[in-house]
């Protein structure tokens, strides 16, 4: 199944919970603006190679467009298009003042040195210079990009358009960064995983999770829960599973993981090593965090599954089928466009603070994280409770309903920028 087909589904499954016009749900679904370009780079050794590079607008009738950049050799316009899509019900059932938007660059970031990633990014920048900025279309750090990206991504907007910082959001804290802004995401799924457990009965020390995916959502989601007294009993990534059934020692699987060379838990030799798949189906896992790619979770392999809750923290990694699946066998699912949104919550905050020109702390944009994750966790609950829908459905209820409003207040015109 292709990455927005999946999208749609669960788009007209909550249209159709609420008698939605046809028209309007087409509208709605379509995205605005779809960009392909040629970025061309020199390697160090003076080759040149090309790569293709996508920028999707979905909606901008809340607010200005917002989304990740993320390159990867598995990006496509099709993955770029569903996440857009995501990212507009994201920002809505958080209740941000966005639109949704998702970019990208079908390439290794592994396979190339440092000075060639910063060639790659500002040569996109100047492709797509004139159609991002701060009151229409606003990137951000996603899958194999990082600080560093975004600092590069800026001084090469500003060439052409002047300071402002608030054109990209995760930059370094040195420069116009927000404190916080690296942890948000995982720290979201954290927070929401604790608040799902309490709903259900589940008490932390009793309540076992296993994370798929050690990058900067399922590392710091692990160092959430592990604070909050969880027994984190698996992690991965793409050199294994490793496990304890006792619980992982999440602070010296950090540590492992810092003085890598390239980020992995490579080597670590502390507790069990199983094959990378084998953490989807462990068993006595009752909390599982799929934290990696999308679609992982499939029709193939969703009997699989041994969890009773799955939370969220990757962008699409159940399948429609297996969802329906895992409803019917009452497995409890938190959805993405609301479980992983801690990181376009704290870009908001970093943009705020841009354009204010005024520093927030690390705990106001902690409090005002929990706050605004607690808030929509709580409206996704009660309306999935009051229309006897998954939490998905209601969430995606909640986001489209906000978004047809605003277009309804503006007249059904979708704006240009």
């Amino acid at each position: 199944m292709r990455a927005f087909e999946a999208t749609q589904i669960y788009f007209e499954r909550a249209a159709e919970k609420l008698e939605l016009d046809p028209g309007i749900s087409q509208m709605l679904e379509m995205p605005k603006r779809e960009v392909q370009v040629q970025v061309t780079v020199e390697r160090d050794n003076g080759e040149l190679v090309n790569y293709v590079g996508f920028r999707v607008q979905h909606d901008n009738s809340r607010g200005p467009m917002k989304g990740g950049l993320r390159y990867h050799p598995e990006v496509n316009l099709d993955e770029v298009r569903a996440l857009a899509s995501l990212m507009t019900w994201k920002t809505a059932v958080v209740d941000l003042p966005y639109g949704g938007a998702k970019g990208g660059i079908g390439v290794d970031p592994n396979e190339l040195s440092v000075r060639e990633l910063e060639r790659l990014t500002r040569a996109f920048v100047d492709q797509i210079h004139d159609i991002v900025g701060p009151d229409t279309d606003i990137p951000a750090p996603d899958m194999g990009t990082d600080y560093r990206v975004m600092g590069w991504f800026r001084n090469q907007w500003e060439k052409y358009h002047g300071f402002h910082p608030a054109v990209i959001t995760g930059k370094p804290v040195e420069e116009y960064g927000a404190k916080g802004r690296e942890e948000a995401t995982g720290r979201g799924v954290g927070l929401l995983t604790v608040k799902l457990c309490k709903r259900i009965a589940r008490k932390p020390p009793e309540t076992r999770v296993a994370i798929q995916g050690f990058g900067n959502v399922g590392s710091h989601a692990a160092k959430f829960l592990h604070e909050a007294e969880f027994p984190v009993v698996a992690v991965s990534d793409v050199s294994g599973t490793y496990y304890d059934a006792d619980g992982l020692n999440i602070p010296d699987l950090f540590r492992h993981k810092l003085h890598h060379p390239r980020g992995l838990l490579e080597g670590y030799s502390h507790c069990e090593v199983l094959p990378m798949q084998a953490l989807l189906s462990l068993p006595g896992v009752d909390v599982l965090i799929p934290a990696a790619l999308g679609g992982v979770i499939r029709e193939d392999n969703v009997d699989e599954i041994q969890a009773s809750v799955i939370v969220e923290g990757a962008n699409g990694p159940v399948w429609p089928d297996a969802d329906l699946e895992l409803e019917r066998r009452g497995i409890t699912v938190l959805p993405d466009i609301l479980a992983n949104a801690g990181g376009v919550t704290v870009s908001y905050f970093e943009w705020v603070q841009n354009r204010q020109h005024y520093r927030w702390s690390l705990d106001r944009v902690r409090q005002e994280l929990d706050r605004t994750m607690s808030d929509a966790f709580e409206n996704v609950w009660q309306t999935a409770q009051q229309f006897d829908v998954s939490l998905r459905t209601a969430a995606f209820m909640i986001g489209i309903n906000r978004v047809r409003r605003a277009n309804e207040l503006a007249g059904w015109h979708r704006s240009g920028g």
